[in-house]
């Protein structure tokens, strides 16, 4: 049963009340337990943190507001008389664009924890390894008897604690392969590090000669690394689908009997009437069923100029209401908005993406059941050869596993990919998940959204000095008055020319048109061709009127972003197919194709058919990359092979994407293609090495060579390897 087919009949109606009202109570519950959290998309530095933070505290009620300046978002504590709108208005006036946040969605903490974790337990093996390695100085040097025995009874009793607590990433890896029947990377080693200190405490406990628990901590120190690094390179990956679902406005204010009550979005149904006032997002898809305004619908569709609706005109969530306010009925809320729609497109084609597989996992599927092969075969040989000897064939036995240990495999992924990342950072770029660098070299075809990433997704006033200076001032005067994107933009070219607005009276807007207002007792308007009489042209521009003039054209440009051209160029240079896929009207697609040289390009294109072409290329054997930066996009980015989201881009198409540009310049990412195609190679190299090493260590311990100990230096010798050619990336 859908919400749209009401509720249930009952003979308790306070068993139908009742839910609801535990669910409402639980809302608030949740809602007061984590604050306010607002996605804050536009700011960028230091500075705007400390406006943010400033303007909030200084408003009454609010105990505390925090900038996490890498989410792009604002913790606020507050009075439960403060309401998100009281907050986000506060923000606009000192023109930070602010988004409410559903934190009850959004899930960052188990991530964090997970990294502290990894790094208490480095911490704690690299502190046992070293002091570990100052006793087995003392047996090495020539310590006998019961100065040995002390000395490895003590490494003992830091080792064993040690391994039980910092390999837990391992065994617990390893024990859910086994349950589901099959041998990953971290099962050979898990049986490295047990058997190890398995027959370190045996010699202990005999008093042999020879321990070996400094090897299994040094073994289990540098695996550390390998998952530390793996998991740094993954760490900023997180859900789009939960960003995009918080993205949601929370509450709605629905009108019942002539009254207005703020509810949450759980507790509207269709059919209900909801009032969406000026400055606030659209909370639910509906029919507009009262007033006139103007949507900003950038984030969802990427059309540039906002849409003018009346009664009848259909909406939907997570557009931005502009000039008027609106009454609407709804038609879907919650789960089954648009918005929440497009929630599971990206969730399914994260899923999709996420079955890529590394050439790590793929080698290790290969290597494990080799490794676990050859040594129980050592241990069936030396058992025969030695007429029984248990001893002396698990020795071999582990010395064989510790020697074909997968710790160079464990660390040829990170730390090629750390090393890249760091030189891909220092040009801009934030590598955001471990297997975007090996995505990206196989690519084939680019695909580019036009507003806030070609371009710079910001209106600018043009040739304003064909203009006539009364003109200038009377339209700054009614600019002012407008929150119109084209009317600010106006307003600020107009002042930064250093002219006075006009002294404009009586202004008003009306919504879905312009602004009018009266200038020496004549009526002046501004705003769209149509309600002035005028013809519209092609270009994105605004009209002036004056009563007993003709009306005069303002034209806006969206600029180029800096390198859209060198990176068309050196990509289509490199051999890959460039594509250009806008929300937008045809005439600024096809202009701005024409200057950046792109051939194949598509506007008007909803979310849903970005995502689709990109699925159409991926059947038909190409690997895309998408560089997109708006709500429309999150879709795409997330169907794509691989994704480049600006660092001005909302929230949402940052986090479905897998690599964020954090500068306006959009050359460097033609460098990171090339960057990428050598990491790969530098990860194909370090195989080899691992590989290679193996040839030449593994008949070494099969004939009684090496050591437990001899067997861990030689394996981190390679490890060391693998680390110094990743390196060279640098």
């Amino acid at each position: 049963m859908s919400l749209a087919d009401g509720p249930l009949p009952s003979a308790c109606p306070a068993c139908v009340a009742l839910p609801a009202t535990e669910a409402l109570a639980e809302s608030r519950r949740r809602a007061a337990a984590a604050g306010l959290v607002l996605s804050v998309p536009g700011l960028k530095d230091a500075a705007g943190m400390a406006l943010a933070e400033r303007t909030l505290a200084a408003l009454p009620g609010v105990t505390a507001a925090r900038v996490n300046l890498t989410l792009k978002r604002i913790g606020v504590t507050a009075s439960p008389d403060i309401t998100p709108q009281h907050l986000t208005e506060a923000l606009s006036r000192v023109g930070i664009l602010a988004l409410e946040l559903d934190p009850a969605l959004l899930s960052t903490r188990e991530s964090e924890r997970r990294g502290r974790d990894l790094l208490m337990r480095l911490g704690v093996a690299g502190f046992s390894m070293m002091n570990i390695m100052l006793l087995s100085v003392a047996v090495w040097s020539g310590a006998e008897a019961a100065t040995r025995d002390l000395f490895h009874w003590i490494s003992a009793m830091i080792a064993l604690p040690t391994l039980a607590f910092a390999g837990q990433p391992f065994f617990a890896s390893a024990l859910a392969s086994l349950r589901a029947r099959r041998l990953g990377m971290d099962v050979p080693i898990s049986l490295a590090l047990i058997l190890s200190s398995a027959i370190s405490l045996y010699e202990t406990i005999r008093g042999g000669e020879h321990a070996y628990f400094d090897a299994a901590v040094s073994l289990c120190f540098f695996l550390l690394i390998g998952r530390y690094l793996d998991f740094r390179s993954r760490a900023a990956a997180r859900s789009a689908a939960e960003e995009l679902a918080a993205l949601e406005v929370p509450r709605a204010v629905r009108l019942a009997d002539g009254r207005e009550q703020l509810v949450p979005i759980a507790d509207i149904l269709p059919g209900d009437l909801v009032l969406v006032r000026p400055g606030a997002r659209m909370p639910v898809d509906g029919v507009v069923a009262e007033g006139a305004s103007e949507l900003d619908r950038s984030l969802l569709t990427g059309e540039t100029l906002p849409v003018a609706v009346a009664a009848g005109a259909a909406t939907s969530a997570g557009e931005m209401n502009l000039t008027g306010p609106l009454t609407v009925r709804v038609t879907a809320a919650g789960r089954e908005s648009s918005l929440h729609r497009m929630a599971d497109l990206v969730a399914i084609a994260e899923s999709a993406r996420n079955r890529y597989m590394s050439l790590a996992d793929r080698m290790a599927r290969r290597y494990s059941p080799a490794v676990h092969l050859l040594a129980l075969a050592s241990f069936v040989g030396w058992m025969i050869h030695s007429g029984g000897d248990v001893r002396l064939a698990v020795n071999v036995a582990a010395a064989v596993l510790i020697i074909t240990c997968p710790c160079a495999l464990a660390l040829a992924v990170p730390s090629v990919v750390t090393a890249a990342s760091g030189r891909l950072f220092r040009k801009g770029l934030l590598i955001k998940d471990g297997t975007a660098l090996e995505r990206l070299a196989e690519v084939d075809t680019v695909v580019f959204d036009k507003t806030g990433t070609l371009t710079l997704g910001a209106p600018v006033a043009a040739e304003l000095d064909a203009h006539r200076p009364g003109d200038l001032e009377i339209a700054a005067a009614l600019a002012a008055a407008s929150s119109h994107p084209l009317a600010r933009a106006l307003a600020e070219a107009i002042a930064a020319r250093g002219l006075l607005p006009a002294p404009v009276s009586d202004l008003r807007e009306r919504p879905g048109y312009g602004v009018e207002g009266l200038w020496q007792g004549r009526r002046v308007r501004l705003g769209r061709a149509a309600w002035l009489g005028a013809e519209a042209g092609a270009e994105t521009a605004t009209w002036l009127a004056v009563d007993g003039q003709a009306p005069v054209e303002f034209r806006f440009i969206d600029r180029i972003r800096p390198g859209a051209r060198d990176a068309v160029a050196a990509l289509t240079a490199a051999g890959l197919r460039v594509r250009l896929m806008s929300g937008d009207a045809r005439a600024p697609v096809a202009a701005l194709a024409a200057d950046l040289g792109i051939a194949d390009w598509q506007a008007e294109m909803l979310p849903a058919d970005k995502a689709a072409a990109i699925t159409a290329e991926t059947a038909g054997g190409h690997r895309v990359l998408m560089v997109g930066d708006g709500l429309n996009d999150t879709v795409a980015l997330a169907a794509a092979h691989v994704s480049i989201s600006p660092a001005s881009a909302l929230d949402a198409a940052r986090v479905a994407s897998d690599i964020v540009l954090l500068g306006q310049d959009l050359a460097p990412i033609a460098d990171a293609r090339r960057i990428a195609v050598t990491a790969r190679r530098r990860i194909k190299q370090n195989f080899a090495l691992s590989l290679g090493y193996n040839a030449v260590a593994v008949p070494v311990a099969l004939i009684g060579l090496a050591t437990p100990l001899i067997a861990a230096l030689a394996m981190s010798t390679s490890s060391l390897t693998v680390t110094l050619n990743a390196l060279r990336l640098k």
